[in-house]
């Protein structure tokens, strides 16, 4: 480790805290997840339903597109209701009606407001009363809940069952007709969605909050925020000062050059190398990201017209074969594959540079053989998710073969398998070429650092099997967010950082010290806040207030290193004047440019505006969440693949230049409708949504008579404006890659597989 060992040693310290924070507190989610009854009772005996039902309708919600079809304790989508909020507030409307026929012989409306407080009293009571005992496993119910119950699951099997009087509000959902058509199975999806409004309405210990820390908020039964959510709020902004004001003051007093830049070479250095088969067959790579990109904003755009044409597209009935589920399912998968295809090509890229500018044997057939595995998984997946979603495939190979029903991870758990095999292929490939480098002797600290961020792209998605079908969902929704932040969120982090200063480095910008140095530090800050900084989605998904703790302070400290992201991003743009030939990669260097600017309003801005407990409390499952995911799935981690993918495509067809009058409207177009989309509508939306929220509940600001208000349904009309801006820049900057792989004239070209063809 030699001159880095602080460095180094501070690297170590914080995966060791870190991690064993987020271990411990796992172990927690395990102990303390929300009990599922073996048989819930009422209290003459008789039996409503048993554990096995309820985890029957689990598997039930899932195959329907589970999280891509409204939402469940607030993490989905955000067109149909929260299911845990709506079913809540039905079951205790029903209730209060049942109770004021019983007892006043009247309606519940027609009361005076001292009957109406006595039955809200008695309700709070009834409610909130855990009523589960741990030594039977049996949850007891009233007579009286268990027909408010029945009356709820009503309700809700015609919804999902095609009753026709329901049908303007399946289209207010953007729900197909017979959503679920098995009759059994609606039966068994109504038992989950009473346990986790169960939890979330019933006292985890006497006196003190639910399961799921008083969310969602109900006044109806006094579910409002923790004392302990207020006190965890305003100690995330202290520490979020604390550290803004800690990383300032050390940049000011501990910075410090050790030596001046490097004199830039005359000529790229990364040219000295003859292109490799392995390089020259990434063509093939970039036309799959791009062509997966173009999928994925053209499905975006059919998504959102969905939130104001519930089941068409402009007249046409789409959504039988098609609904919102499927195509948002789609959409968000074709981001995630595209993405990661953009990373998995840029490390590929760099193993023959990293191996002295030759292939390791056999590394272009392996190449190759990646390649079609990830268009299997991609056709494989999607295929699946439309049998399952359509309720064409049977519902015990729903999982395994069509739809997981978690978002972010939804592909069948077949699919999920192959594309954790094709990482760890990747993983081989990389170290084929970085392990004969790592015997040579130098300074090694930045590539050492490089293939461990390679060995965790490599290893930390394969978190995602470590829960199945049946799991209970708290347990699932901890591995889920291995997968979704610090996978995503963490890792690629690293590993982008480290590529990129390994690039610079071998270009000859950057020396190696300062390299180094930087992605070390960086690597350091970014982990401290996002190892532990997982926990902050899970504030309500039936953690304890501890595992709320945790999430807050070191959330907080995430967006601590992107308030230097401006400075990131002007030394990254100062290197296209370092040399003359700087200036054939100058798009690529706008691109990580972005990636700075969306990083900083994207993931720190928007992201800390819904981080803290007492944000999330009022606005999780609003609008304001795919505000945040937008503008930080795509400004960030988009930017950086696309970026990845035009440098990539500057070196492996060195003939090419960059069409100016493409990339600006690329570039500027793709920024512009980013921020169009995100400030005239999805933010819009999600304010006032925030509003309804806060002063009514959850279950109003989803609710079909919200959500149709003109106002709101304009906010979601104008987004179209963002999306034709951004869906321009799209398919410009896919059509500049297209051109530079197939150029239109000249004498020589290569195809997709790096083979050179006579034109």
């Amino acid at each position: 480790m030699g001159k880095y060992n602080k460095l180094w040693w501070a690297l170590i310290a914080v995966l060791a805290a870190t991690f064993a924070l987020l271990g411990y507190f796992g172990v927690e989610v395990y102990r303390k997840a929300p009990p599922i009854p073996d048989r819930v009772v009422t209290i003459s005996g008789h039996q409503i339903m048993t554990r096995e039902s309820i985890l029957d309708g689990q598997t039930a919600w899932q195959s329907v597109g589970g999280m891509q079809l409204g939402s469940i304790w607030g993490h989905g989508a955000y067109q149909a209701p929260d299911w845990t909020a709506d079913w809540l507030h039905r079951e205790l409307l029903a209730w209060l009606e049942l109770a004021a026929q019983e007892e006043f012989g009247l309606d519940y409306g027609a009361l005076t407001g001292r009957d109406k407080n006595t039955l809200q009293y008695e309700l709070k009571q009834a409610y909130r009363a855990n009523t589960y005992n741990p030594e039977t496993d049996v949850l007891t119910v009233s007579e009286r809940r268990a027909r408010a119950m029945a009356q709820t699951a009503d309700y809700y099997n015609g919804l999902f069952g095609g009753e026709p009087t329901l049908q303007s509000t399946r289209e207010s959902y953007a729900m197909k007709e017979v959503t679920l058509p098995s009759g059994e199975r609606r039966a068994q999806l109504t038992d989950f969605f009473f346990w986790t409004a169960w939890a979330a309405a019933t006292e985890r210990y006497p006196g003190e909050a639910t399961y799921t820390n008083n969310w969602p908020h109900e006044p109806l039964i006094g579910n409002k925020p923790t004392a302990e959510n207020i006190v965890w709020s305003i100690a995330s902004v202290v520490f979020l000062i604390a550290g803004v004001g800690g990383l300032i003051w050390g940049w000011a007093f501990l910075s410090k050059k050790d030596e001046e830049d490097p004199v830039s070479p005359k000529n790229d250095p990364i040219t000295t190398f003859p292109l490799t088969p392995s390089q020259k067959a990434l063509g093939k790579y970039l036309i799959a990201v791009v062509g997966l990109f173009t999928l994925q904003v053209f499905l975006g755009g059919f998504v959102a017209h969905y939130t104001v044409e519930g089941q068409g597209f402009y007249g046409l009935n789409t959504s039988e074969w098609l609904p919102y589920s499927l195509v948002r399912t789609w959409h968000i998968q074709s981001a995630m594959f595209w993405i990661a295809t953009g990373f998995l090509a840029a490390g590929l890229f760099l193993a023959p540079i990293i191996n002295g500018g030759k292939d390791p044997k056999y590394q272009k057939l392996g190449v190759d053989i990646l390649f079609w595995a990830l268009i299997a998984v991609v056709v494989g997946s999607f295929t699946g998710n439309f049998f399952a979603i359509n309720q064409i495939m049977p519902a015990e190979w729903s999982f395994w073969l069509g739809h997981q029903g978690y978002e972010y991870v939804d592909l069948g758990r077949f699919w999920q398998i192959l594309k954790v095999a094709g990482i760890a292929f990747w993983l081989m490939l990389m170290m084929r070429g970085i392990v004969p480098a790592l015997k040579q002797g130098g300074d090694k600290s930045l590539l050492v650092l490089l293939t461990a961020s390679v060995v965790a792209i490599g290893l930390f998605y394969s978190a995602g099997l470590l829960y199945g079908e049946r799991t209970h969902i708290s347990i699932m929704e901890y591995w889920r967010w291995w997968v979704v932040h610090l996978w995503v969120e963490g890792f690629f982090e690293v590993f982008a950082t480290t590529a990129l200063a390994f690039i610079f480095c071998s270009m000859g910008l950057v020396s190696r010290t300062m390299a180094t140095t930087a992605s070390l530090a960086s690597a350091s800050l970014f982990l401290l806040g996002g190892v532990p900084g997982t926990f902050h989605h899970l504030y309500f998904s039936g953690t304890t207030t501890p595992v709320m703790a945790v999430g807050a302070t070191f959330s907080a400290l995430e967006v601590v290193p992107l308030v230097v992201l401006g400075y990131e991003a002007w030394e990254s743009w100062r290197l296209k004047f370092r040399a003359p030939w700087m200036q054939d990669i100058k798009w690529p260097l706008l691109f990580f440019v972005a990636v700075a600017f969306w990083n900083m309003l994207g993931a720190g801005v928007l992201g800390f505006m819904i981080n803290p407990p007492i944000s999330l409390y009022y606005v999780q499952g609003l609008n304001t969440t795919p505000t945040h995911a937008h503008a930080a799935l795509f400004g960030v981690y988009g930017f950086l693949a696309l970026g990845f993918c035009l440098l990539i495509l500057r070196y492996i067809r060195p003939e090419m230049v960059f069409s100016e009058r493409l990339m600006k409207t690329a570039f500027w177009w793709m920024n512009g409708g980013l921020v169009l989309m995100l400030f005239t509508s999805l933010l819009p939306v999600g304010i006032i949504q925030f509003i309804g929220s806060a002063s009514e509940g959850l279950w109003y600001a989803r609710s079909e008579a919200f959500l149709q208000q003109p106002i709101l349904v304009t906010l979601r009309w104008v987004r179209t404006l963002g999306d034709v801006v951004f869906i321009v820049g799209a398919l410009a900057v896919s059509w500049q890659v297209v051109r530079g792989i197939w150029p239109v004239s000249g004498h020589q070209r290569q195809n997709i597989y790096g083979e050179d063809i006579a034109v």
